[in-house]
């Protein structure tokens, strides 16, 4: 049994990013591994803007990720790169507090024009950090995610294998 941390770098729990989430949260638990996550969102945001290595809520993420054998990092694209919250957090991160673990990127945006944030935009400041094993991960466009009642959310068909395939890689490596 792994340790899965899942770091969600959305700004609400009424995204669509919120599907990326469930999906991840429940195939890692149903494979028998521990998992905790990190909703970036609810982390004060003084500490955050004001980068307090010192915050106690900071220390307890730092520890999950230290804890972690594989990160998932959930994230909107938002004006051609992740989110700025997730950034604001990952500046946070010791650095080489990515070193050793095996890093899953998903991504959801609003068109193919920014397919590449992964490979451009997140990949170099997870490397950065001192990820080396960082996996293809997927790219999921928001109109295949589709919005239900109750803040609940379907994901088509197509992405729903795509992201089974994505993550089944990703348990491989544990």
């Amino acid at each position: 049994m792994a340790n899965v941390v899942i770091i969600y770098g959305g700004n609400s729990h009424q995204s669509r990013l919120k599907a990326l989430f469930e999906k991840t949260e429940t195939f890692f638990k149903n494979e028998g591994h521990e998992t905790s996550s990190i909703f970036v969102h609810e982390l004060p945001a003084e500490d955050l803007i004001k980068a307090n290595f010192a915050s106690e809520q900071v220390k307890q993420a730092n520890e999950k990720v230290e804890k972690a054998s594989l990160v998932v990092v959930i994230t909107p694209v938002y004006k051609a790169a992740y989110s700025g919250i997730l950034k604001t957090f990952l500046d946070l991160l010791p650095q080489k507090g990515l070193e050793g673990k095996t890093l899953l990127p998903l991504v959801l945006g609003g068109s193919f024009g920014h397919l590449l944030v992964i490979d451009y935009a997140l990949k170099p400041v997870l490397s950065s950090l001192g990820a080396t094993n960082i996996l293809s991960g997927a790219y999921v466009l928001d109109s295949h995610i589709e919005r239900a009642e109750e803040d609940q959310f379907i994901i088509s068909t197509e992405i729903t294998e795509r992201i089974d395939r994505v993550l089944q890689l990703a348990n491989e490596e544990l």
